[in-house]
């Protein structure tokens, strides 16, 4: 049998086909199911009948029962008792109500009436003195007449409820539903006021008191749904933002519905001793949560309301029971609030979720309009409920707060460009509103009072009973409040920030004096003390310790070193004392060991290392701290040492360095974002104004990176990575290291930072090469012809608009002032001649573009009145790049630009004190105006400046309307620091613009940023007012005949040794051009030091007599080249050499 017939069955026999089990199987079970099938849609047809059928039957026994029922009242008004109420009015009542009206969620038009008959029996019922027609009467009687008025009280709250949530003004027929719910709401009102019960006897008040806490307790559940009716209805009203306006006593329908709704809501707060702790009373919690969530996060709870009602809500009585069951169930209602949020959503709850609503409320209910908290104010549960309810919120903007919203606003190709920027617009606005909530949070005696109560120690009666919640009001509890504050003005308030929160916590006197003590006792030891030593004098010096831990001699060390920086002050600002003399933490070797005294241990592992607390008090002092460096000038800074001593200083300034160092090491994450960005902010403020005056020890910026720092080419790779934004697979890689040199450079030190700078100078020439624009000796140059006498015009004419390319080598034939070609070959020397000789004839005080500042180093600065000059703008634009080519190729230039002008130039803004190192002078007379004690007006002072430029006078406006506005002594801090910001800013703004493009052509910003201003000025002109002659020694090239062992050469290094410093500088300038030597040290001198043999030979008798050769020695400044004739005495030599050094001349001496 063939393996097919062999599985075939015979059914029918053998004359019909045949079919397999298989499909027999299949065709049984399709049967089955299609049965079933059937089977079910029989019994649902037959369950919807049903409903149907009693549906149709109910409504129409409904309708029969509410006709009885309007009949019935309309006969027998007046046979009205307690009882026959109950069960002749109120049980059909409810019963065709519910049916009719409350399971639709609306109210038919047939129902009010029937509504408002009944609510009228009641009301006239309960005022009856007779307890046999007094309604509630019943809640005193036998047990089924309690338990009867229980359940109909309660079926009438719930309608009242029902009635108040679709009292709406906007619908059809509102006037109608409008006086059903004042009639609905004023007998609630009164059947919830035992006050209001005619009929109660002395012996009746204890039954009736267990009834209506019954009645009450059911209020302030979430089956009543009174809470959730009162929102829906205040959410409808309108939004009055001047309280003068509101404060108007309203007589419409609409004032009555509203008292009485509040009156309702805070009804269950009235019970007797309402104690959260009380397992008895615990059940009546649910009213102040209901409270909380359904009311208070309403969007401008209390701009809805008349005016007269909001001292009712900002009652001990209120606000306590709501902080506690807050605090006590924080989970749970902040789950429900966010559930809130999802649900029934308005425009403005897309910005602001309800988590947000009821912070603002809160604060508005917690404080008084008479600039002070309410009275008898929790306020340590304040605190706390506040601190929870920020955090959270900011939560909220992190997950799913308007930035993902925007790009999906944006990614929505429907929506149009417009509509986009209307929504943005309106969020903007809804901001702007909702921030001003926050304004009591701001004034100086919120924040007073709140530390007036953490000092005298007043503790919360927030859960007495549970230690958890127990506790007094401390200062990290307002830490916390702060700094949550301030991380909401940032993201809610878009047009001045985290601005009021910040001058509030640096201005505030002793705040920050208090948040540096809980640091203080934080992060150091207790015993452990970063005393000032031998370290602070000079960068060479060493400090003791003992046991690794410093010894402490504050007092006398804090004494001397207040004085010695008062005298610092002094000579900084031109008087007579003199002042510690700083060595640059350049020049000397950095006591690499000293430096372990400024890591603070405890901050090795941040910010995942430390505590939540800490890290809170870190970003709150580093905020407020970076935002009063801002106006505190160099006087109350190093003179009156406030608010820190000069010691303080310099522990904030380590605690700061460590603490960036590591977190920028680490993986901060996004919750730590805003401590690393406020404590960068201010270590950079610090770490600038040491820069410009010391008070810090060098060795203090090296401290953290001592034993971790990485090879100098791994450090330049790594920040290039990160400055050109490269695909984010490749810079996650070096992010950490990337950030700490793009961010915090200086705990490099001076020299590898420069090794970086020609490391990324290097980087880019082999770039350039691979891109073609470097293929060999003499291709891509630039040839230009220069004559003597016009070095910068020719210049500018020919390289100014050559922009990057100047990176190309240039060729530069130079013609002399008789107009003949000069013979030569340009291999490179001529171009660092050409280079040197125009930035000096460029930055001379003669040419109009630079001028000298009034302080002793005579540093340059952009001339005011360059911008007269023809090409002025653009001639700034050709110098940054000639100072661009000269660092480009490392050829130094013996010029100083000032600390400002550099500040422009690698980004950074100059504030007030720096203005001491552009003009001393008006610096004195700004802070006589600031710190003067009498009519500011008696010195006839305006917001004006005026200048001087070829004999013309300009008087410029500080502000708009400056001329005639006079300096006061309520504007003399805005007059002041408008003048510094004009002088250090706004003057030199075009100028510094104009270099800044020019250098930025060739050297790229984010190298500049390695340096500070003193640094960037030394990367220009070279190292120490010295130089290291073994080092000059062992780089320098003898040529003509000369050798290391020549007689000559072995005299000239001999005088070389024994020369002042001065005089060593100037026989490096006199070959070089250049006074300084190359920061890396004479190997990086481009060409070579070169001392070239001048043969002079003298006759026997001249060398019998005594006499020695007569020629003068000579330079070629363009090739580093010293022409030095064969002297046979080391007295002849030295005296030939300082007369042609001091000559000020090179080639015409030959």
């Amino acid at each position: 049998m063939d393996p097919y017939n062999k599985h075939q069955v015979s059914l029918r026999g053998a004359s019909t086909k045949e079919i397999s089990r298989e499909a027999l199987l299949e065709k049984v079970s399709q049967e089955r199911e299609l049965r079933n099938y059937a089977r079910r849609a029989t019994a649902s047809a037959i369950f919807i009948q049903s409903v149907w059928r009693r549906y149709s039957v109910t409504k129409k026994v409904a309708v029969q029962l509410q006709e009885e029922w309007v009949a019935l009242v309309n006969c027998q008004a007046s046979l009205l008792t307690g009882s026959w109420i109950s069960s002749v009015v109120l049980r059909p009542f409810l019963f065709f109500v519910t049916r009719l009206s409350t399971q639709h969620k609306k109210i038919q038009t047939r129902d009010i009436d029937c509504m408002q008959k009944c609510f009228k029996i009641l009301l006239d019922s309960i005022n009856s003195s007779d307890s046999r027609k007094n309604f509630c009467s019943l809640a005193t009687g036998t047990l089924q007449e309690r338990r009867t008025w229980n359940y109909q009280a309660k079926k009438l709250i719930s309608l009242c409820s029902f009635i108040l949530a679709h009292c709406d003004k906007s619908h059809a027929g509102s006037q109608c539903i409008a006086g059903l719910t004042i009639l609905a709401l004023r007998f609630l009102v009164v059947l919830t006021d035992l006050k209001g019960w005619k009929s109660l006897s002395n012996e009746m008040l204890r039954d009736a008191d267990t009834a209506m806490k019954n009645l009450l307790w059911f209020m302030g559940s979430c089956n009543s749904h009174l809470y959730m009716s009162i929102r829906r209805y205040i959410d409808k009203l309108d939004i009055t933002y001047s309280s003068q306006i509101n404060s108007t006593v309203e007589t419409d329908e609409r004032f009555l519905i509203t008292a009485s709704a509040v009156t309702l809501a805070l009804r269950p707060f009235h019970i007797t001793n309402f104690d959260v702790s009380s397992i008895g009373q615990l059940d009546m919690c649910c009213a102040a949560e209901q409270y909380c969530l359904c009311l208070l996060t309403i969007p401008w709870f209390i701009q809805r309301l008349p005016a007269f009602l909001i001292p009712a809500l900002k009652h001990q009585s209120i606000l306590s029971p709501c902080f506690q069951i807050f605090l006590i169930r924080r989970d749970k209602m902040l789950s429900e609030m966010l559930k809130m949020d999802q649900l029934d959503r308005h425009d403005y709850q897309k910005a602001i979720p309800p988590i947000g609503w009821a912070l603002t409320n809160i604060i508005c209910l917690a404080t008084g309009s008479e600039n002070g908290f309410v009275d008898t104010l929790d306020h340590p549960s304040y605190v706390q409920v506040v601190i929870t309810l920020a955090e959270n919120l900011l939560a909220w903007v992190d997950n799913v707060g308007w930035v993902k919203e925007k790009k999906d606003l944006q990614g929505n190709v429907g929506t149009s460009a417009a509509g986009i920027d209307a929504v943005l617009h309106d969020n903007e606005s809804l901001n702007i509103t909702y921030m001003e909530f926050f304004r009591p949070v701001c004034q100086q005696w919120h924040l007073m009072k709140l530390l007036e109560i953490a000092k005298t120690g007043a503790t919360s009666c927030a859960a007495a009973n549970d230690k958890k919640y127990l506790g007094k009001l401390e200062l990290l509890d307002i830490a916390y409040f702060y700094s949550y504050m301030l991380r909401i003005f940032s993201v809610f308030n878009p047009m001045v920030g985290s601005l009021p929160v910040l001058n509030l916590l640096s201005f505030t006197p002793g705040y920050l004096l208090n948040l540096w003590g809980e640091l203080e006792n934080s992060i150091f030891p207790e015993n452990g003390h970063i005393a000032e030593d031998n370290c602070l004098r000079t960068s060479k010096s060493s400090v003791n310790k003992k046991d690794g831990i410093l010894d402490k001699r504050q007092k006398q060390t804090s004494k001397d070193g207040a004085n010695k920086l008062v005298n610092a002050l002094h000579k900084f600002t031109g008087k007579s004392q003199a002042g510690p003399n700083y060595t640059d933490a350049v020049d000397g070797q950095v006591d690499e060991e000293s430096s372990d005294v400024w890591t603070i241990e405890s901050l090795r592992y941040v910010p995942q290392g430390i505590s939540k607390d800490l890290s809170c008090l870190l970003h709150l002092f580093c905020a407020a701290y970076s935002h009063l460096l801002l106006v505190l000038d160099d006087i109350e800074f190093y003179e009156k040492q406030v608010p820190f001593t000069l010691e303080q200083q310099r522990r904030i300034a380590a605690m700061l360095n460590t603490l960036v160092y590591n977190g920028l090491n680490h993986d901060t994450g996004h919750q730590n974002r805003p401590l690393m960005d406020s404590a960068i902010r201010c270590l950079h403020m610090m770490y600038e104004r040491d820069c410009r005056h010391q008070f810090c020890p060098p060795v203090l910026w090296l401290s953290p990176a001592k034993r971790s720092r990485p090879p100098i080419a791994v450090a330049a790779r790594t920040h290039e990575v990160l400055s050109a934004n490269m695909r984010s697979d490749e810079s996650l890689t070096f992010s950490s290291l990337g950030s700490v040199v793009t961010t915090t450079p200086h705990v490099f030190p001076f020299e590898e930072r420069v090794e970086m700078f020609r490391e990324f100078i290097s980087m880019d020439k082999v770039s350039r090469k691979m891109a073609g624009d470097v293929a060999g000796p003499g291709s891509r140059s630039i040839e230009i012809v220069v004559r003597r006498g016009h070095i910068v015009e020719d210049g500018f004419r020919q390289l100014n608009s050559l922009g990057s390319r100047l990176k190309s080598s240039i060729h530069v034939s130079f013609v002399s002032e008789c107009g003949l070609p000069e013979a030569g070959l340009d291999y490179g020397g001529l171009s660092k001649e050409f280079l040197t000789d125009i930035s000096k004839s460029a930055f001379a005080p003669e040419y109009g573009l630079f001028s000298q500042t009034s302080t002793s180093d005579r540093l340059l600065i952009p001339n005011a009145a360059a911008r007269y000059l023809e090409n002025g703008i653009q001639m700034f634009e050709f110098l940054g790049r000639v100072v661009g080519k000269a660092l480009y190729e490392g050829i130094l230039l013996d010029y100083a630009f000032s600390h400002v002008f550099v500040q422009k130039l690698l980004g950074r803004y100059s504030f007030l004190d720096e203005l001491s190192t552009l003009d001393p002078e008006l610096y004195r007379n700004l802070m006589y105006v600031k710190h003067y004690d009498g009519d500011v007006k008696e010195l006839c002072l305006d917001f004006t400046v005026t200048e001087e430029s070829f004999g013309k006078r300009h008087v410029i406006e500080l502000k708009p309307g400056g001329g005639d506005t006079s300096v006061t002594n309520e504007n003399k801090m805005q007059y002041v620091h408008a003048m510094a910001d004009y002088k250090l800013n706004r003057q030199i703004f075009p100028f510094s613009n104009a270099f800044y493009r020019g250098l930025t052509d060739l050297i790229s910003p984010s190298w500049l940023k390695l340096f500070n201003a003193s640094e960037f000025n030394q990367l220009l002109s070279g190292g120490r007012h010295d130089i290291d002659v073994d080092d000059l020694r062992k780089n320098t090239r003898y040529t003509g005949g000369y050798s290391e062992g020549s007689r000559t050469i072995k005299l000239f290094w001999e005088v070389v040794e024994g020369f002042e410093p001065k005089e060593r500088c100037m026989l490096l300038k006199f070959v070089t051009s250049c006074s300084r030597a190359p920061l890396l040290g004479f190997k990086h001198l481009q060409p070579s030091f070169t001392i070239h043999k001048v043969a002079c030979d003298s006759s026997l008798w001249a060398v019998i007599g005594g006499q020695d050769v007569e020629r003068l020695p000579s330079a070629s400044t363009c090739y580093n080249t010293l022409k030095l004739p064969t002297y046979k005495r080391s007295s002849t030599l030295k005296a030939k050499l300082i007369y042609a050094i001091s000559s000020n001349a090179g080639f015409e001496l030959s």
